[in-house]
């Protein structure tokens, strides 16, 4: 029997409710009900699927759900998963941007947010680690993602540039590793 469209949305919805720092924070949400969980895709099409989203225009996080709904519904169940990852942004947004200037200056408010972004840098660094493993990048390749956040961050190289010229590497290494370039 095919995922209700109702299961869809209330799955990319939690997802959405429950994650803070954008897109990759949302990564170990996603792979718990869709891999695990739900077993909607396989650890390694998931892997896919995150490269896929990366590289698509657009939101991470909803990259990956109109990719999972699509897959599982179509048209509707992308729409479904979208527009659940979605909507819960959308209205913390809206209570945050009503209410915020009344308090964004009490100490306490200030040293929430202040706790909250560490919390949100171990977010995104579990699902790096865990890519990494499920995607067969070992310590003999960790030099590759240092030397692109290198270049990105202290030298300012346009990350589009740096996956250009990681997939060009890695087709060429791929043919002459092989023998066939």
């Amino acid at each position: 029997m095919p995922t209700s469209l109702f299961k869809l949305f209330t799955t990319f919805f939690r997802i959405g409710l429950f994650t803070f720092g954008g897109g990759y924070a949302m990564i170990p949400l996603i792979q718990s009900d869709v891999v695990e969980r739900n077993r909607w895709v396989g650890k390694e099409d998931f892997v896919d699927l995150l490269a896929v989203a990366q590289s698509a225009p657009g939101v991470f996080a909803v990259n990956m759900a109109v990719f999972i709904g699509y897959r599982l519904r179509g048209v509707r169940g992308a729409l479904a998963a979208s527009f659940g990852c979605v909507l819960p942004s959308v209205i913390i947004i809206l209570l945050i941007a009503l209410f915020f200037r009344q308090f964004r200056h009490i100490e306490v408010v200030e040293n929430v947010f202040k706790g909250i972004r560490p919390a949100v840098v171990a977010l995104i660094a579990v699902p790096v680690f865990n890519v990494a493993k499920s995607a067969k990048v070992g310590w003999s390749m960790a030099w590759i993602p240092v030397l692109s956040a290198l270049l990105i961050v202290a030298f300012g190289v346009s990350p589009v540039f740096v996956i250009l010229v990681a997939g060009i590497a890695g087709f060429l290494w791929g043919k002459i590793g092989r023998g066939k370039l």
